[in-house]
């Protein structure tokens, strides 16, 4: 069990028949009356986001969010097939449970499968992808004087705004958890 006190931001527990990890928290004092926990909410099933509050002294069933290791192979229509490491087991997945999760992950990238008593409802690609730039518009020196960006297309089919510099061609490191550009590879 957890209190409404204790949280902290990914903490996953079961509130009236669902599963939901805390985004956002914030402990309230306020001059009168007691004191109370606002919150943010997703639920990990579905994905909605909810905003609740809570006593500090609510008490809620912590749930065990499993994370496991998989090798995604290839998309056979709304099917994405995933390979456990250790069993050499394959895992079709289809669109609606993964969201928009692999528009940065390419063939053959090992990413974690999120699931909660045995229901997959989730895949969380590596913080930071390595990805080649298929198509972008040339930069052309004097534009801006500091920071600007121009369009570009990944090898994966993610659209992201990356800098002037940037050419056809070029490696590229990505953050999957903003989609920002961080760095030639």
């Amino acid at each position: 069990m957890i209190s409404a006190g204790e949280f902290r931001n990914g903490i996953t527990f079961e509130y009236e028949g669902n599963v939901y990890q805390v985004v956002e928290f914030q402990h309230v004092k306020p001059g009168k009356g007691a004191a109370f926990v606002r919150t943010k909410l997703k639920n990990v099933i579905n994905g909605g986001v909810v905003e609740k509050t809570f006593r500090p002294t609510d008490k809620m069933p912590k749930a065990h969010i499993e994370r496991k290791d998989m090798e995604y192979l290839y998309q056979d229509g709304d099917l994405f097939y995933f390979m456990d490491q250790e069993t050499y087991e394959q895992t079709p997945l289809n669109t609606s449970q993964l969201g928009d999760a692999l528009k940065f992950v390419k063939e053959n990238m090992i990413v974690k499968i999120l699931s909660y008593k045995g229901n997959v409802f989730g895949v969380e690609p590596p913080n930071f992808v390595e990805l080649q730039v298929t198509a972008t518009e040339p930069g052309f020196k004097g534009d801006t004087s500091t920071g600007a960006t121009k369009p570009a297309t990944l090898e994966t089919g993610a659209e992201i705004a990356v800098p002037l510099f940037i050419d056809n061609g070029d490696m590229i490191r990505v953050d999957t958890r903003t989609g920002e550009y961080m760095e030639r590879a």
